[in-house]
């Protein structure tokens, strides 16, 4: 079969395409944007790819099309598919249909966590022989893909809930059909397509819905909305985690350092121990997540402890740069208040004698409407030195907003104008963290040559 995939560079749209391939279908795929890494992993896979949405392959060449949730009506590939009369689909549909529908599926799906606790499912599950397949959003380094087909019925999937395509407004996790369901977490985003909350949660209940009655859910024992749609009506064994006590399943760290350690309890009951390198107590549930659902598939604790302890990370999940100039320098995805303050907490617990500063860029929809500007001051306040990049798109004004966090926070609108400040400000020990949901705009990979030329020119000296 000829799949054809528009919208191919995005995480999931080339997961997908990845998977086609390895299952042996010819696949080809168009987007706006085609640039490195996905399209380097994508041409290494042998798929063909078209800059622009201006043409689709013939009717004669093509079986289907898949097409990504970034596609609406009005785009000129989309409406030269209608006329063509091909058959279309997509992506979690298509995934669905020619893939998921014979596997078990372990689903991680919540706000906040859900990349790093899938990647960590899907590890334990290698680690303990049954070579899962799996389609993640972001890169586990122990893989080093984002997507693999798999050798076995296993197959974790990170359920995201935005929506699903132009022709499909659900959330993209109702066609997974988990018999293993993680819920790390439930609050309001994604605010272009979801009012409010409530429509949030209706979508997640319809997730609940799908889940056997031989399956499992796990979720977050101290959430509040998790806890309100369980009582909305649940017809699967629950377990919950925590890193807080009074849950099936629990967490504390005994040591945090450069290497830390970490207690699990069951109902209460010391059952193992772990080293990783990881931080912060939301990657204790990220855990936990991962490891209730690894068990549900019979993989003992103890191998489950092992594996996370040899667990690499995520890229971008407050990924470690290098330290340069004495300056260490962080790459990390966060971008909703929520996962801004797990970041800053879980780095001060190890530096709490450094300055730890925050280089934002708002790029989510959410945050660019700024619904969440009030929480996120309060975020910020407990950083030490706050940079953001500015952007004609913000519908709310940041210098004005946050004003109140006084002389540790300022604004810059441009990269040049910030990269220079930062080189300018920045002093041995600090610990830099950037934060974006996107590029940045290059900033990373600047500063940090930047920093490296400053330090190669001292030494010279």
């Amino acid at each position: 079969m000829h799949v054809h995939i528009l919208g191919v560079c995005g995480t999931f749209m080339g997961g997908v395409a990845a998977i086609a391939k390895a299952a042996g279908h010819r696949v080809s795929g168009s987007d706006e944007d085609v640039y490195p890494p996905m399209s380097t992993q994508l041409r290494k896979l042998g798929i063909q790819l078209h800059e622009g949405y201006d043409v689709i392959p013939s009717r004669d060449g093509v079986d289907c099309v898949v097409v990504g949730n970034v596609l609406s009506r009005g785009n000129a590939a989309v409406e030269a598919l209608l006329d063509s009369g091909l058959p279309y689909y997509s992506g979690p549909e298509w995934l669905f249909n020619n893939f998921l529908q014979d596997k078990w599926v372990l689903a991680v799906a919540g706000t906040h966590g859900k990349t790093t606790a899938s990647s960590m499912l899907a590890w334990i599950l290698d680690y303990a022989g049954l070579s899962p397949g799996f389609l993640i959003g972001g890169m586990p380094h122990n893989f080093g893909v984002s997507a693999r087909l798999g050798e076995s019925e296993y197959f974790v999937i990170e359920a995201d809930e935005y929506d699903t395509a132009f022709f499909d407004k659900r959330a993209k996790f109702v066609h997974y059909r988990p018999r293993t369901l993680a819920v790390t977490n439930i609050e309001y985003d994604h605010a272009d397509i979801y009012a409010d909350l409530d429509a949030i949660l209706w979508q997640f209940h319809q997730l609940f819905r799908t889940v056997p009655n031989n399956g499992l859910i796990s979720v977050n024992g101290r959430d509040e909305n998790i806890s309100n749609l369980l009582n909305k009506g649940i017809w699967t064994p629950v377990e919950t985690f925590s890193s807080e006590e009074g849950v099936n399943w629990s967490a504390r760290y005994d040591h945090i350092g450069a290497k830390s350690r970490f207690s699990v309890f069951k109902d209460g009951e010391n059952v193992g121990q772990a080293d990783w390198n990881l931080l912060g107590l939301h990657n204790l549930e990220n855990a936990l997540a991962a490891l209730s659902s690894a068990i549900h598939v019979g993989v003992t604790v103890d191998v489950a402890l092992e594996a996370l302890s040899k667990f690499k990370g995520v890229k971008r999940r407050l990924e470690k740069r290098g330290i340069f100039k004495g300056i260490t320098l962080y790459d990390d995805f966060a971008h909703h208040p929520t996962a801004i303050r797990a970041t800053i907490r879980a780095l001060r617990c190890r530096e709490s004698n450094c300055r730890i500063v925050i280089v934002l860029e708002l790029r989510s929809n959410t945050m660019r409407m700024g619904l969440h500007r009030d929480s996120l001051k309060k975020t910020l306040s407990e950083a030490d030195l706050i940079y953001m990049l500015g952007s004609d798109d913000l519908a709310w004004n940041p210098e004005s907003t946050l004003a109140s966090l006084g002389e540790k926070f300022s604004v810059t609108w441009s990269v040049n104008e910030m990269l220079g400040v930062l080189l300018e400000e920045l002093k041995s020990g600090d610990h830099v963290v950037m934060m974006s949901n996107g590029g940045f705009q290059g900033l990373p990979r600047l500063l940090q040559q930047s920093l490296k030329s400053q330090d190669s020119e001292s030494v010279r000296v």
